[in-house]
């Protein structure tokens, strides 16, 4: 299967956004959310109102660049590999699903904070049990789940850019290796908590892919 070059670039220029726009999101989240109890992270979010709304926008465009990416590949390869194409752009689909169910929990947090501060920052309350739900229990894993939907999705493509010989073998190669090991990675972020640290590391291959 011949791809013209340019449609080649267009799928890695989409794929680098989603990386890309993923870690523009989470950094204005966490800088919004700050660090400490869930009471401290509250009260974070009270104080930076409009940098929360904004990691919630730019959550909204990566969504829309997610759907676009799995679309696209989809209509390159679904004539052809017509079942690997329909699979890739499913887990695609599950990974904006997830990392849209993840940001709604962040974006509840917003109204939370404020009444939590009209309450005068009670502790302990309801505040901190629904606060933890929603950061912890939502939005983080969430955010895990699409990790790992995305990585399926990108291993497929991936495989399919090799197959195709859309790119040199070896980029493709190095791309199967690198997200095999991202899998590894999130499922034992998912799983084995206590690891974490030490996984983490199999997941750096995937950022120069």
């Amino acid at each position: 299967m011949n791809i013209e070059t340019n449609t080649v670039r267009l799928l890695g220029v989409a794929q680098v956004l989603v990386f890309v726009s993923f870690l523009i999101t989470e950094g204005l989240q966490a800088t919004a959310v700050g660090s400490g109890s869930m009471s401290d992270i509250l009260l974070s979010i009270s104080k930076r109102l409009s940098l929360m709304r904004i990691s919630g926008l730019a959550a909204l465009g990566q969504t829309i660049v997610i759907i676009a990416l799995g679309v696209l590949y989809f209509v390159v390869f679904y004539e052809e590999y017509k079942i690997i194409a329909l699979m890739a752009l499913g887990c695609i689909l599950l990974a904006a699903i997830t990392f849209t169910v993840g940001k709604i929990g962040a974006n509840a947090l917003i109204p939370l904070s404020q009444e939590f501060v009209e309450a005068g920052a009670p502790d302990p309350s309801y505040f901190q049990t629904l606060g933890d739900f929603l950061y912890n229990g939502v939005d983080k894993r969430g955010s895990e789940l699409y990790a790992l939907f995305i990585a399926l999705g990108f291993l497929l493509t991936t495989y399919l850019l090799y197959i195709s010989r859309s790119i040199p073998r070896a980029i493709s190669i190095f791309g199967l290796v690198a997200l095999c090991l991202f899998l590894i990675y999130q499922v034992l972020q998912l799983y084995e908590r206590d690891l974490f640290p030490t996984a983490q590391y199999l997941a750096l291959p995937y950022v120069p892919y």
